[in-house]
Order: C-alpha cells, then structure tokens, then sequence
C-alpha cells in the first residue's frame, strides 16, 4: 500500500487489524514471541508486514475494498445473483495464516543459515490465492462446456422447521434418497450436476421440487432415509457454539534422524529441500501441499493409477505442467507437484508409497481413520519407517463433517454469513476448504520448525471445523462480521464482476502469472526479504 499522510494514528488505523491479530495468535500458540508495531516483530529475529495491497496497484483500505476488488463479493454473490459481501473477513484471516506460514517457514530457515528478514504479505493477494481456482476456471481457454450457474441453493427445511445442510457424493446415494422422497427420476438427475458442481463454481440452483419434498417430512425421517442411502445431513446451527482457538494439535514423537541441510539461493524458498508426500483429493489437501510447494518444498502427490478423476473435470487447460490437458480447477490447486500412480489397494501400491514416504519430511494426507491403519499408513507405522517424520492429518472433523457445506452449517458459520433476518445460509464459496488447506499447510510447517527446534518427530492434525472456528473467532473479536469493513465497501472501490476481466487487469499483475493458454495462477503471495 503507498505511504498514506495524516500521521500514526491514520497509519494504524488503515492497518488490517484482523489479518494482524489471526497472524500474532497463530504464532504466540507455537511459542513465538511477538511483538506489535508497525510491523509484527516475530521471535526477536523477524519482521513480518501486513498490508492491504502489497504490490499490487489497488487502493484499499478495508475488508470490503478487497472482497469488491479481488472478486470475493462476485464469486460469494453468484448464489444471490449479484455480487454480495461476504460477512466475515475471509480475505483477512487468510491472509493472517499466511502470514504467520511465510514467518514460521522464514524462522526455520534460519536455522540453517538463511539470511531472511522480513516477511511480508496482503490481504489482496490472500484474497486472490482463495480464489485460485475459480480464475483458473475464468481464463481457461476451454470454455465449450456450459457450467450450471443461477441463484438458489440450500440448505434445505424439514417440516417441523429444521434446516439442514445435505451431503451425497456418489449419484446412487442422491437418486435413492429423493426417489424415497417422492420426486421424479428426470427431476433428481437435473439436479444432480449443478449439485456435484457447486465446490467449483459457487452455484447450485436447484428444482423447486427438492425444497418442497424435504419440507413435507420431519427431519428424524429424513435422517434414517439418508442413513440408507448412504446421504449425509447436517443441521444448521443458530449460532457458533465455539470460537477461535489455535486450528492445529501438535504433538511430539520419537527422536528424529538426520535432517538434510537445505541449500538457499536465489529462487528457492524457506521450505527448500523439504520433500512432502501428498495423498489428498479435492481443495482441503491439495491447497495445503500447494501452499508448502509455492514456500520451496517439494511436494509429490500419490494419485491413483491413471491420475486423480479430477484431472478431467472441464474446463481443460494445458498449462498444469507436461503439457497434458488437465482441468483448470486442479492445475490451480496441484501444479509443481510431482506425481506417483499407485493402486493403495494392492501390496505394490503400497509398497511404493512406503519407499516413498522413506525419503520424506513430511507425509500429508486427509485419508479417513478407518482407512489409515489398513494401508500402514498410519503414525505408529510411519514413524517405524521414517523417524523424525512430520506425519500432516488433514480432516473435516467430525462425523459427518467430510465437506464444506456441512461445516459451515455445524460450526454456526452459515449464521454468520446469512443476510439480515434470514436464517443460516453457507456461502458457495469454499471458505473451509480453502482456510482449512491453509490451516494445514501452517501447522505443518510448525511441525517442521518444531522438529529443527527440538529434535522430534512431530504429528499434526487440523481440521475444516477447526478452519471455520477461527473465522468465526476472527468476526467475534471483530465485535461481528465483517469488523474490518466486511460488512460493504466504502464506494471508492469498483466491484469485480467478471474474473476473467480482473486476472487482466495490470493493477493485480504482481499475483498472478499465466499458462501458454492464457490460463491464470495465482503467485506465491510472500515477499521475503534479506
């Protein structure tokens, strides 16, 4: 952000409050000190600068201001039919857990002798790494197929008045559990493709005729016709019933083995000659490993044979690395990954993954418990193989909690997010899912930092409810949502309507960069200093 006049106070008070105090939290809950000033001092050593704009061209001054210019009030408006402010400061907090990522990974790296002084990171580019995937989708070159889109959506209203959120993820389980509800096979397959589709384009416009059958019976029976079915419901709770909190649980192992000595230079991160084994599918995970790739890991995800079904998902670009058509959405979540095809369900698959695991630092993965231990997958058994190893538990916490719709209703941040006088409402945009792989992401490079700092293996698990919390803590300490400015803009700054148009714009030049195709990325949003 340019120099502003007006002296100390004008100064600190055009200062991202929110993004400040998530940052300070996040590293007081690992040990760090930190001391506030104009920048946050972090462990004696570090600066870490939080602006509203970075190097980008934008004049923004609030929460709002961002939400407008970076496409946040678009991408959570397409459900409203018109760009909405999104009631909690999203853009504010992420950019806080990055903040506190870029200074964790910066610390450790002077342990090894890297010269790093300052960290410095925007909400505006936090802002634009959330909505990574949906600019690629936006300027991918692909755009022969048409994505549903329109306003509406759930959750849903049983008939004594509960409303719930509802989670199918195979098309049998969504057929049957509306077949017993009375409605028509050629209504439920309509249906089904702006449902399945809604984690990547923030609408979900559905037949009328879903609402009025779930508001015919009692929400009892509706669970045990979902139960069957293999459809999981969640109810929308009135209000958080938790807030805030640190969003990981870091717990110490074994003695750790020798740990290679990383080589710093010009256009490598604080994370280099980390090596990460991904297993992960969907936004949570991969935002996660993505994170840690752009910091100078590097990372290899284990994908089934023939690739992740996410690959082909339209629109297409060839972008994502080799050259390969592969979607849009996944290249913004997945390039600069290596990648390993691997049947988990055969002894040489797993084989291959343990031989894998063997040479890494840190295993990330969002395999479900019952899974784990059956693909030796789990601490105890890593640990065996890879001492000193930081083993990453990425989760949606809890029973049905796998989603993020579902948490958003559970958490109480669908209240949050609902306008005034109406009851709760999630967003389409998947703040969980993206907070949560940030999250993740920063509690495992605080596992990391922890084993240089105390020479122990470190396990680490984090949560999509764990995600929603601290944005729910954020709006509390903010006296409500959207406590810097979250709640609309002033007017001085033009509201993003088209993504496309913003990822050409020369204003966010500095955050992004482009595929041969034209298809758009979002940068690491760190600028690290020496």
């Amino acid at each position: 952000m340019a120099a502003v006049g007006g002296g100390p106070g004008l100064l600190a008070a055009l200062r991202p409050v929110v993004a400040r105090e998530v940052a300070a939290g996040l590293l007081r809950g690992c040990g760090v000190g930190v001391v506030e000033g104009e920048l946050l001092q972090v462990g004696g050593e570090l600066g870490c600068r939080i602006s509203w704009s970075g190097p980008l061209g934008l004049a923004l001054g609030s929460e709002a201001d961002v939400q407008a210019a970076c496409g946040v009030m678009h991408v959570h408006g397409r459900r409203y039919g018109a760009p909405t402010p999104l009631r909690v400061d999203f853009a504010s907090v992420a950019a806080g857990v990055l903040a506190a990522t870029g200074a964790l990974a910066a610390l450790r790296a002077r342990r090894f002798g890297a010269a790093y002084r300052e960290v410095g990171v925007s909400v505006a580019q936090a802002a634009l790494f959330g909505l990574a995937q949906y600019l690629a989708a936006a300027t991918a070159p692909d755009r022969e197929c048409a994505e549903p889109s329109g306003v509406g959506g759930p959750p849903f209203v049983a008939a004594d008045g509960v409303r719930f959120e509802l989670e199918a993820l195979a098309a049998d389980g969504w057929l049957r559990f509306w077949s017993e509800l009375g409605v028509g096979r050629r209504v439920v397959g309509r249906a089904w493709l702006p449902f399945q589709a809604r984690y990547g384009t923030a609408s979900c416009p559905l037949p009328e005729e879903l609402f009025a059958a779930t508001r015919a019976v009692g929400y009892r029976r509706l669970v045990r016709i979902a139960a069957g079915c293999g459809v999981e419901l969640t109810v929308a709770a009135a209000r958080p019933a938790v807030l805030g909190g640190l969003p990981w649980r870091l717990r110490a192992g074994g003695v750790a083995g020798p740990v290679r000595e990383p080589e710093f230079g010009f256009g490598k991160g604080p994370l280099s000659g980390v090596r990460v084994v991904e297993i992960a599918r969907r936004v949570q995970g991969p935002v996660a490993g993505r994170v840690l790739a752009l910091l100078g890991a590097e990372v290899v995800r284990v994908e089934p044979v023939g690739g992740d079904p996410l690959r082909g998902v339209p629109p297409m670009t060839v972008s994502g690395g080799g050259g390969v058509a592969v979607s849009a959405r996944f290249a913004a979540l997945n390039r600069g990954k290596g990648v390993l095809e691997a049947d988990l369900r055969s002894a040489e698959g797993r084989s291959a993954v343990r031989e894998l695991v063997r040479g890494a630092d840190v295993l990330l993965h969002s395999l479900a418990p019952a899974k784990v231990a059956g693909l030796g997958l789990d601490a105890a058994a890593v640990a065996a193989l890879r001492p000193g190893l930081v083993y990453a538990q990425a989760s949606g916490g809890g029973p049905g909690l796998s989603t993020d719709y579902p948490v958003q209703a559970h958490s109480g941040l669908a209240a949050l997010l609902a306008p005034d006088g109406l009851p709760p409402r999630p967003t389409l945009l998947t703040v969980c899912d993206v907070l949560g792989g940030l999250v993740c992401a920063a509690g495992t490079v605080a596992a990391l930092e922890a084993r240089e700092r105390t020479g122990r293996a470190q396990h680490v698990e984090s949560s999509l409810l764990s995600a929603a919390r601290l944005l729910c803590g954020a709006a509390n300490r903010a006296g409500g949502a959207g406590g810097d400015g979250g709640a609309g803009s002033d007017g001085g700054v033009a509201v993003c309507t088209d993504l496309a148009v913003l990822a050409r714009d020369p204003r966010v030049a500095a955050a992004l960069e482009f595929g041969a195709d034209g298809c758009a990325f979002v940068r690491a949003p760190w600028e690290f200093g020496t």
